[in-house]
């Protein structure tokens, strides 16, 4: 009997990641992500997977990150309840995570309704917080580096692969095949996390593909962050900067701790996490120091750097305070979350700034604000952007296209295939090409939805 993997996410699109193994009457799936951009893949969402939940033996997830995790709670109310395997790391990201989805898509509904600007009557959430913490006693733990057995006859193996806390790529072995999931791999110079492990030799290979067409500048973010920063508290303004809550929030913070202190930009300058997830998430570093590269000075440097906002009303209250501040708040790609309410207050003043911090996925506002529009919609609303837009080109936690393809001929020998996944198409295509070009290897872009024997 072969073995088959079903592309249900991430294959020509940056998000939704979902990878259905299956060999005879058992199955699992690689990562459980939500779909995010472009409405057509938002609605993907709302779709049932094409598999039974309740037949389906374990998920095994990468990292914690929405677009690796975030279908979990919805699976796991459709009747699914085999054990989602996954780092230590990832499991305590998991528990801020999750549940904030679910209580972020609440209040967004009950604000739809309340307003009257959603097509649909009434506006309902994809799930609840309910729902999210239903799934989290499904998750177990296992040792990165080390190998288990999710199923009868098959084996796993995590190891470190950067990125953010928890992240793992991932060694599935059953019947004889040995099939390797990059997950989201981070940079080897990454300001927060290690290094990703060297890979193993495989099969088949899943690599992503987020920066697979570019390259990231020399400049590190000090170097591009404190003379933004500068002009900000010069004139005056306020900065809203849309951060992904676990990761670049922590860099951010590390980054205008280091700043302050070597007399680069004012001491004074007032810095708000507007995020209760990201106030969590970065506690956590204390809990996970072999992950990640801060020395205990560092960790506290970045716990102190900015007065960290958890209540409705303490956010509220920021738009009543004027600049010169900074107001870092999720979500990073602008899609939902307070920071549309920070955007809506503040990006009409031509002294405030936009600063956008990491990759932002076509369809989503953050693509909007790096494109140089005039106008972003936001809550059923047309808001004008008088505010000057920055992205940080040094920010990622995603390796580029050369990393990609340094840590793919680190594996002691070449593989049978590689799928180019969690990519848009042209980032997928072109890391595509460069593989099959200068390795020299079989490589391809699947489609959504399509299976392959392994």
């Amino acid at each position: 009997m072969s073995v088959n993997i079903t592309f249900l996410g991430a294959a020509g699109t940056v998000t939704g990641s979902k990878y259905w193994v299956r060999h005879g009457d058992q199955s699992l799936l690689v990562d459980c992500g939500l779909f995010q951009g472009y409405k057509p893949l938002r609605l993907r969402n709302w779709a049932p997977v094409p598999l039974e939940p309740d037949a389906l033996g374990a998920v095994l997830l990468t990292h914690a990150h929405l677009d690796h995790s975030g279908y979990l709670p919805l699976l796991a109310r459709e009747g699914f309840r085999g054990k989602v395997y996954c780092s230590a790391g990832t499991r305590d990201l998991a528990r801020i995570l999750l549940p904030d989805s679910g209580h972020i898509q609440e209040e967004d509904a009950l604000f739809a309704n309340r307003h009257g600007f959603s097509k649909h009557q009434p506006a309902l959430p994809l799930y609840t917080r309910q729902d999210a913490l239903d799934c989290l006693p499904l998750f177990k733990t296992v040792p990165q580096r080390s190998t288990f057995a999710p199923l009868t006859g098959w084996k796993a193996t995590f190891q470190p692969a950067g990125h953010i806390l928890g992240a793992s790529s991932i060694l599935l072995e059953v019947a004889g095949r040995r099939i390797l999931f990059s997950g989201d791999l981070g940079r080897p110079d990454d300001s927060l996390m290690n290094p990703p492990d060297a890979p193993p030799s495989a099969d088949t290979v899943l690599i992503e593909s987020t920066y697979g067409d570019r390259t990231h500048p020399q400049d590190q973010l000090l170097h591009e962050l404190g003379p933004v920063l500068q002009r900000l508290a010069a004139r005056g303004g306020v900065a809203i900067v849309p951060v992904f809550a676990v990761g670049r929030a922590q860099a951010l913070l590390l980054a205008i701790a280091q700043l302050k202190e070597q007399g680069l930009i004012p001491h004074g300058l007032p810095v708000f996490l507007d995020s209760p997830m990201a106030v969590s998430t970065t506690h956590l570093f204390e809990h996970h120091p072999g992950e990640h590269r801060l020395t205990p000075h560092e960790v506290r440097a970045m716990t102190r750097a900015a007065t960290m906002v958890s209540s409705t009303d303490e956010s509220k209250a920021l738009a009543a305070r004027h600049g010169p501040m900074v107001i870092l708040s999720a979500s990073g790609m602008a899609t939902g979350g307070r920071v549309l309410h920070h955007l809506a207050h503040h990006a009409g003043n031509h002294r405030n700034m936009v600063i956008l911090t990491g990759y932002q996925s076509p369809g989503t506002r953050g693509a909007t604000l790096a494109s140089g529009a005039r106008t972003v919609r936001i809550h059923g609303k047309d808001v004008e952007i008088q505010a000057e837009v920055m992205q940080l080109e040094s920010a990622s936690a995603h390796a580029d296209s050369d990393q990609l393809l340094r840590w793919l001929q680190q594996m002691p020998s070449p593989p049978d295939q590689v799928y180019v996944v969690h990519g848009d198409m042209p980032a997928a295509d072109n890391l595509r090409t460069r593989i099959e070009r200068e390795l020299h290897w079989r490589a391809m872009v699947p489609e959504q939805g399509s299976t392959w024997p392994l």
